[in-house]
């Protein structure tokens, strides 16, 4: 932590010997890189695309598999195995799926509904959103998962209740499972953001190859720690690397000094 402080005061790029410039890096970051802010952009657009719609599939997922009477293990399984494998396998599947013109298994069934096949990793509207897609579905049992050990701590005579007053199974879910899911919806929105704003593997293994960098066709899919990497460890900046890598920390920081005060007023 010391030395890494140390380097973001400093212009270091192993081949000089380090030379104190103070917050010169932090000022050159935040009022004179036009790419680090498009970093931050495309990372806020990552984060909410990715979360809003991995949370909300995965409080449903685990609801509708609360109801089976039978299977339950075995689809909770199912939908678990894509969150222990490997985020660079996973990356590399689906970059196969995405690949451009018919080639690609997702522009096969695009070809045969008689629509036009997208070049997903070469467009700079489409690389991004492709990006979500599989991060979304690589997610999608790890928040399962938190949810259904939350609604399993629900007492069912809450629902038998919601049942003798008429309630449906949505009615139940809104009135009944969301609320008392409240503080495990806290803790998974908080982790699913600062992992999200974390995000690289996906980004390095499905803009690799495309010849345009890390952050693919025009920086579309550049984040912040992919950002951090090129400069780091592609151009040897690391004093640089090392105030984005601060910068990124304090929005960490930040997200969890609210989570912080969300349990405590829940306390």
């Amino acid at each position: 932590i010391i030395a890494s402080l140390f380097l973001s005061f400093t212009r270091y790029d192993f081949l000089h010997p380090p030379v104190w410039v103070g917050v010169y890096n932090f000022r050159a970051i935040v009022a004179h890189d036009p790419r680090f802010w498009k970093a931050f952009r495309n990372t806020v657009l990552y984060v909410v695309g990715v979360v809003p719609i991995g949370i909300s599939l995965g409080v449903l997922l685990a609801a509708v598999l609360e109801e089976l009477t039978r299977g339950k293990q075995v689809f909770k399984v199912l939908y678990f195995i894509p969150t222990v494998t490997s985020v660079v396998a996973v990356a590399i599947i689906w970059k196969w799926l995405f690949a451009g013109e018919k080639f690609g298994l997702i522009n096969y069934f695009l070809i045969m509904l008689n629509l036009e096949p997208v070049d997903w990793l070469l467009s700079p509207r489409w690389i991004l959103p492709a990006i979500m897609i599989m991060s979304v579905w690589a997610g999608l049992g790890y928040n399962m998962v938190f949810f259904s050990a939350g609604i399993s701590t629900i007492p069912q005579t809450l629902y038998e209740a919601a049942k003798v007053d008429g309630a449906g199974w949505w009615g139940r879910f809104w009135h009944v499972t969301l609320p008392m899911l409240r503080p495990t919806l806290t803790f998974v929105v908080v982790m699913s953001i600062i992992t999200s704003f974390q995000v690289f593997d996906q980004v390095y293994i499905m803009t690799g190859g495309t010849g345009e960098g890390v952050g693919g066709v025009l920086d579309s899919a550049l984040t912040l720690v992919a950002y951090l990497y090129e400069q780091g460890f592609q151009r040897f900046h690391m004093g640089y690397a090392s105030a984005i890598a601060y910068l990124i920390f304090g929005c960490m920081f930040g997200l969890a000094v609210v989570n912080l005060r969300q349990l405590r007023s829940r306390g």
